[in-house]
């Protein structure tokens, strides 16, 4: 008890410190991408399915729209896994393997991540973990009837909501049963549809979604995948997508979760304890081992694969600590060189109080210098409107630049119901989720009331556009050369009215060039 009550103790006091840390920096582009998705909740959405969505919508509308609201749920979903992982842990191997277990995850850099930035991630493992552990409390007590069928089903169900990759975890769910010649008459009992029918249940919003909508999350995936080509082998990609999970999970963690892992292969298949660990993690790993074949994959893509891959380590290890005095000063080290990645990773300006000096882009810029960059925009719309007597909508770019604009712009001006406050340049390719929004390119049906036909542009449907002749500040990286060929075709004129440099520790990390795009006119049909 003096454990469990210690492990309380370590994760309280751990969430309390992550949720004083979530208003320190600005939002990642994600975040704030998604934040907009929060602001038009829908069954599922381009890329992702509601789940993100609907958690910031319920903390912003506790704390506001502001980033401790946005982030609330971060720390409690990560509070909330390291203690399923616990008790998850001291059900297979005991109370000291489990508290092992809850300070090397809390130790390893891309978990201090998932508790800090609110994407899918956190939510995505979190219900991962709940299921696999539901799913356990359903082996121990099979041939009998457990209403942990259908408790798995609804978490394997609202994982899903929040990443697609959740569903693996159904064969995950198959490959126990069907490798466990005890579990294998699970399949003539009525448990495991129960959980299918449950799951279904709740993939009918985002497949009903999808359907009126083209399929486009299967276009997207298979895009953002690298399949939409010529499958082809690239040993360098592979090589880049285990190399990427050295630095995200520290070294050594993950070279002590992939030997484990390698050696207890064979044992798995006489241990029902490690067999169900084993095909946890495996679907996932191999899923995203063949796709970067390819094209690497995002160390952060498979991390669904490592809850049970870490227990298996756990196990691994544990019995070498107890006899070996050098493994345990090796699982030190270990735990020590994951807590300093972490600390950088969340903060770099650490390594800049030692006296590093970060000559490469920062990764940490990625969340700075948004807020201050919206606010010179703003303050730039505001002169120019006063100047020229005539109201300036916004156009980016980029998808993560509109959606930074959109949560930092003080006052955010919709045009309409469910209009962004930073529009992305007109197209007609379905890029993201901007795509399905209200544009300032698209015609509506003529507002009731009088009609004045030299400021309204006609479309052969009889549709009007509401922007024509406005103007517009168009803005985009300093990277860029040009000015794309829509903004020019579609204003009678794009001047470079400004540009927006953001500065840190003498480091320039946000540069925006804007341009005053005058009277707008609609592309050609």
């Amino acid at each position: 008890m003096k454990i469990e009550r210690a492990v309380w103790f370590f994760v309280i006091a751990l969430t309390a410190v992550r949720f004083t840390l979530l208003a320190t920096t600005d939002l990642e582009f994600d975040e704030a991408h998604y934040w907009m998705w929060s602001q038009r909740l829908a069954p599922a959405y381009f890329s992702k399915g509601p789940g993100v969505a609907f958690a910031i919508r319920a903390s912003t509308m506790l704390f506001g729209a502001n980033e401790f609201g946005v982030r609330f749920f971060s720390p409690l979903l990560g509070a909330g896994t390291s203690l399923l992982l616990f008790y998850f842990a001291r059900k297979l191997f005991g109370i000291r393997a489990a508290f092992w277990a809850v300070i090397g995850l809390n130790v390893t850099p891309i978990f201090n991540l998932g508790t800090f930035l609110m994407t899918i991630d956190p939510l995505s493992v979190f219900f991962w973990v709940a299921a696999m552990f539901s799913f356990w409390r359903v082996v121990e007590g099979s041939p009998k009837f457990s209403w942990y069928w259908l408790l798995t089903g609804a978490l394997v169900g609202l994982g899903f909501l929040c990443k697609y990759t959740n569903a693996l975890e159904l064969v995950s769910i198959i490959a126990v049963l069907g490798l466990n010649p005890k579990l294998r008459p699970e399949f003539r009992r009525p448990g495991f549809y129960l959980m299918l029918a449950v799951f279904i249940g709740f993939c009918i919003p985002p497949f009903r979604w999808n359907a009126q909508h083209a399929w486009i999350t299967l276009a997207h995936l298979r895009a953002r995948g690298g399949i939409e080509q010529t499958f082809a082998v690239h040993p360098g990609e592979l090589l880049a997508f285990l190399g990427q999970h050295f630095l995200a999970y520290s070294p050594l963690i993950f070279l002590a979760i992939a030997w484990a892992v390698i050696a207890s292969w064979k044992r798995s298949r006489q241990q029902p304890r490690r067999l169900f660990l084993m095909w946890f993690g495996l679907p996932v790993f191999i899923f995203y081992t063949l796709l970067s074949i390819n094209k690497a994959a995002a160390p952060n893509w498979d991390a669904l694969a490592f809850p049970s891959f870490g227990l298996l380590a756990i196990a691994f290890w544990h019995e070498r600590f107890e006899t070996s005095r050098s493994w345990r000063l090796g699982a030190a080290c270990a735990l020590v060189l994951g807590l300093l990645m972490s600390l950088p990773a969340l903060d770099s300006d650490i390594l800049r109080t030692l006296g590093v000096d970060i000559s490469r882009r920062d990764p940490a810029d990625r969340m700075r210098g948004w807020k201050s960059a919206t606010n010179a925009l703003e303050k730039l719309r505001g002169d120019l409107e006063a100047r020229n007597k005539e109201q300036l909508f916004l156009i980016a770019d980029e998808r993560d630049r509109a959606s930074e604009i959109s949560f930092y712009l003080r006052e955010k001006r919709a045009e309409g119901p469910g209009h962004p406050p930073c529009y992305l340049v007109e197209s007609q390719d379905i890029a993201n989720q901007f795509s399905f929004w209200p544009r300032y390119d698209e015609f509506v049906e003529r507002p009731a009331g009088p009609q004045n036909p030299d400021q309204q542009t006609y479309s052969e449907e009889s549709g009007v556009n509401l922007f024509t002749g406005r103007s517009a500040l168009y803005v985009q990286d300093a990277g860029r050369k040009n000015v794309p060929h829509n903004i020019r075709a579609a204003f009678t004129s794009a001047d470079r009215a400004a540009q927006i440099e953001v500065r840190r520790l003498g480091k320039t990390i946000r540069t925006w060039d804007v341009y005053l795009c005058r009277n707008y006119r609609t592309l050609p049909l």
